[in-house]
């Protein structure tokens, strides 16, 4: 007995194509608003792991499923800027580093918020020449700032 395929014709609902839209970045007032929430919260066992002060490359063992994306702190237009931010001698890896809104690694950041303990961290990828190293850092409301961008 030989077997014939069966078309399943099932109806496909008609869809509208829709222009894509990228979200809007959050502002300032609601990235302090969360950290300060935040704030008022103890860290659980997995986002206790993340809570250091300063940027740090996520390793495959670092646990991150809990991590919800919550949003954008760039757009497209300014995603190119590679100028860091750096007016008291700080670095990329100090801890106390402003988290300077429009400047790099921000503008190239998203914000991730714990489902677990409401905790919220900056994320972004750094692409080198031969690798791609995603990062991230806990969102400090103490250190945000939103200076005006110079090449």
């Amino acid at each position: 007995m030989r077997l014939r395929p069966v078309l399943c014709r099932a109806r496909m609902p008609h869809h509208r194509k829709l222009p894509m839209t990228e979200p809007t970045p959050l502002t300032e007032a609601q990235l302090r608003d969360l950290a300060l929430q935040a704030d008022t919260q103890p860290r659980c066992a997995d986002c206790a792991v993340l809570s250091r002060p300063a940027w740090e490359s996520i390793s495959g063992a670092t646990a991150t499923a809990q991590l919800d994306p919550v949003g954008p702190l760039g757009t497209p237009d300014i995603a190119h800027r590679l100028t860091e931010f750096h007016p008291q001698g700080t670095h990329l890896w100090s801890p106390d580093a402003p988290i300077a809104l429009g400047w790099h690694p921000y503008n190239q950041s998203t914000l991730w918020r714990c489902r677990d303990c409401a905790g919220v961290f900056l994320r972004y990828t750094e692409y080198g020449g031969y690798y791609q190293d995603e990062r991230i850092r806990p969102l400090q409301a103490g250190l945000l700032v939103e200076p005006p961008y110079q090449e």
